[in-house]
């Protein structure tokens, strides 16, 4: 059962709120929701510094919710002995989320410019959700009212949180976009500052675009997800579409492909589907379509820059008619930006784990313009300081013979690390004695690959070639692309190698007896 704690505080001489309406709606829905007896509510009202204190240490709620007044960076108004407003800065309320860490799950500031407050506490807690800008009474009651109806459901925070956001746009309020969610970066992130910081800069250029480029399980999702809650930080809106999701039927011609890329990105803007208003399959092409839906109403709709990222974008290439249109498309966008101020709100990110291997005309391929960012496997020295993360021990000798035999592979290296904190009674020998084995830690990934390579006879004769090679071995253009997107290879131009030697130890093996 989770203990939902409502504070409340509207000090003498504030604009009164509606906080009683507030709570009253919450609890109500609350009382109707299908998993009702997960949750109990305590209100705590006139709330003092010395209360908030309290009331933590005295009911260890899991969620937390304040209503009442925000000032942005002087801090949240509470109350004083006298009734009258007291502030309660970002860096004392995050001071004493801190002692709290792993016991609170949720934080819900419902208050006016409260963002500082909720970037300071979300630092030892999940989920917390602030405002960006001054919010009214009827927006911060609709939104906690869906917020907790979508919690009620038995529905995740993220989900909740969009629910509560759709509750004030449903209800005809243009403040939809006031609450921000707020999550913690991953303290197991390595770092690559360079190239973050680049990220960033480029983002804040009107019309940018910007290439990410590593083969899979290199930390492309870690860099996006910190690239875009940095975005969102900026007062962006930010919208993350993974080809994955798309099914085959979605690739059956250009302008099924291009309606479920535009009804995709409808959806995670939480906008209505407007769709049908701009397609004119009669008159104008999939492309033309596309384009207009953007122009007309996508883009008059976000009133602050869009960052789009399109992950896996190289799912698209196999398609190759889809693929040069769709890609030419992008490109067309990105150039619009420099004649169009509509344009200028757009920010591609385009995220793929090989090269364009189809034939794109130089001056339509978005992969010629804009900012290439590659991923780097993790140093010696970032391998050492991810082991400090992990809490982990390790002598010079030992992260050398973790190295060699996985090299600076940044989720090989995570893996062996977190099987390391996880099992005391493991050495790092024992682990890597066992690593290019069935009974190794790295068996499910080691498989799943094998298992891609069984289905593609020229795949499987080309990985036989380099495995079993004392040098680098040239490969056909494809063939070597796709061993790098699966990141089994290092390549320069057509020229590969193993990635590290626990590949070429399995791989080895398993073609030997195939």
């Amino acid at each position: 059962m989770k203990k939902i704690l409502i504070l409340a505080a509207n000090p003498q001489g504030t604009s009164p709120l509606r906080l009683d309406q507030e709570v009253r709606d919450i609890a109500a829905g609350l009382e109707r929701a299908r998993k009702r007896e997960q949750f109990v509510l305590v209100q705590k009202w006139a709330v003092r510094p010395e209360d908030l204190r309290r009331a933590m240490l005295d009911h260890e709620p899991e969620i937390v919710h304040f209503s009442g007044h925000g000032a942005g960076e002087p801090g949240l108004l509470l109350e004083n002995d006298s009734g009258q407003g007291q502030l309660v800065t970002a860096a004392a309320l995050a001071e004493l989320f801190e002692l709290f860490v792993g016991k609170i799950e949720c934080v819900l500031l419902n208050a006016c410019y409260s963002q500082v407050q909720a970037q300071a506490i979300c630092q030892h807690v999940d989920y917390v959700i602030g405002m960006n800008q001054a919010i009214g009474d009827k927006a911060a009651i609709q939104f906690a009212v869906g917020f907790y109806d979508g919690l009620g459901a038995g529905r995740t925070v993220e989900t909740a949180y969009k629910l509560g956001c759709n509750a004030i746009r449903l209800a005809g309020i243009p403040e939809y976009l006031t609450p921000t969610l707020q999550q913690p970066e991953s303290p197991l992130y390595v770092e690559h500052p360079k190239i973050e910081s680049r990220c960033y800069e480029t983002l804040l250029q009107r019309g940018s675009l910007v290439r990410i480029k590593a083969p899979q399980k290199m930390g492309k999702t870690s860099l996006m997800a910190r690239v875009l809650a940095r975005s969102e930080r900026q007062g962006y809106r930010t919208v993350h579409l993974d080809l994955n999701l798309a099914e085959e039927m979605d690739f059956g011609s250009l302008d099924k492909f291009l309606q479920w890329f535009c009804v995709r990105i409808t959806q995670e803007l939480q906008l209505p589907n407007k769709l049908a208003d701009s397609w004119d399959e009669r008159f104008s092409t999939s492309k033309v379509n596309s384009t207009a839906y953007f122009e007309s109403y996508l883009l008059p709709q976000v009133d602050s820059p869009l960052v789009l990222c399109l992950d896996n974008v190289d799912l698209v290439f196999p398609y190759s008619a889809i693929a040069s249109e769709f890609l030419g498309l992008l490109r067309a966008w990105h150039e619009k930006a420099t004649t169009r101020r509509l344009w200028q709100r757009l920010r591609l990110v385009v995220v793929h784990s090989t090269e364009v291997y189809i034939p794109l005309k130089i001056n339509e391929s978005p992969f010629n313009v804009g900012v290439q960012i590659e991923l780097p496997e993790l140093t010696r020295e970032q391998v050492e300081e991810l082991a400090k993360r992990y809490q982990l021990n390790l002598t010079a000798v030992e992260v050398t013979q973790l190295m060699d035999m996985v090299g600076g592979h940044p989720y090989l290296v995570s893996e062996a690390f977190s099987h390391l904190r996880s099992y005391h009674n493991t050495s790092l020998e024992q682990l890597l004695q066992a690593a290019t084995t069935e009974a190794g830690i790295y068996r499910n990934h080691l498989r799943r690959h094998w298992g891609v390579i069984q289905q593609d006879a020229e795949l499987k004769e080309a990985l036989k070639l380099v495995v079993t090679a004392t040098d680098t071995v040239r490969l056909a253009s494809t063939q070597a692309y796709k061993l790098d997107s699966m990141g089994l290879v290092r390549r320069r131009g057509n020229d590969v190698t193993p990635r590290c030697n626990l590949y070429r130890v399995y791989f080895s093996d398993c073609l030997a007896f195939s």
